[in-house]
């Protein structure tokens, strides 16, 4: 059972989301715009929030930005805009899933049920938590979910820090698409696209680029590896 925010401001979607996740064992709040979401969010502690772009008040996306400002929890943007270039600026801004109306409630539900299992993965440290990874200059201590690069401390969002701590636990090895997606994002499928892009806004952090690679190697229908710069 996890807490939910859905903010919608169409009644009829609203009253069928409600429906559904309450009928999922979910606890369920909703509101119609934005503002009544940052009210919520400061008030309330939530699992996850479906956010819809399209509200009266706020573009959805400024909405994101300022809900990012108070608040890491996991959001799920739910829109009609199905343009590439909106969605890969809603991941860069803090966006840790998508899903483009119309979308079935089974489609809804396998998203917030990944959305769960990877926030109780963080919470309980995921996979080894023991020990401090250090791969050339980079530092990670799962544990404290802290990073550094050269002594100089990382300010990565969760999606970001689990990508990079998978990653170094496993230097040197090319790890598959489908293996991230199945280990950090925890879906059995997905789209490319939500791993490039975090791949290319940590390439920005760690001061490389795919073109001039220092620590992470992408290899074309393959896969990814982190290993210490040459």
């Amino acid at each position: 059972m996890a807490s939910v925010l859905v903010v919608e401001d169409d009644r009829f979607v609203r009253s069928a989301l409600i429906r559904h996740l309450t009928e999922a064992s979910h606890v369920v709040r909703s509101v119609g715009t934005a503002l009544e979401a940052l009210r919520e969010v400061s008030q309330f502690r939530f699992d996850v929030v479906i956010l819809d772009l399209g509200l009266p008040d706020l573009d959805g996306a400024k909405a994101l930005k300022m809900l990012r400002g108070i608040t890491d929890v996991p959001v799920i943007i739910a829109t009609a805009r199905d343009d590439e270039t909106e969605i890969v600026r809603l991941l860069n801004d803090g966006a840790d899933d998508y899903l483009i109306k119309p979308f079935s409630v089974e489609h809804l539900s396998a998203r917030v049920a990944a959305i769960l299992r990877r926030a109780r993965a963080a919470d309980t440290g995921g996979a080894p938590v023991s020990q401090v990874i250090q791969v050339g200059g980079l530092t990670i201590d799962p544990l404290r979910r802290q990073a550094a690069l050269d002594g100089a401390a990382l300010d990565l969002t969760r999606r970001e820090f689990d990508l990079l701590a998978f990653l170094a636990g496993r230097p040197g090895v090319v790890v598959s698409r489908k293996e991230l997606l199945a280990q950090v994002w925890q879906q059995p499928y997905g789209d490319d696209q939500t791993i490039d892009v975090h791949l290319s806004w940590l390439r920005r952090k760690l001061g490389e680029s795919a073109a001039s690679p220092r620590y992470l190697r992408t290899f074309r229908g393959v896969g990814v590896k982190l290993e210490p710069p040459r």
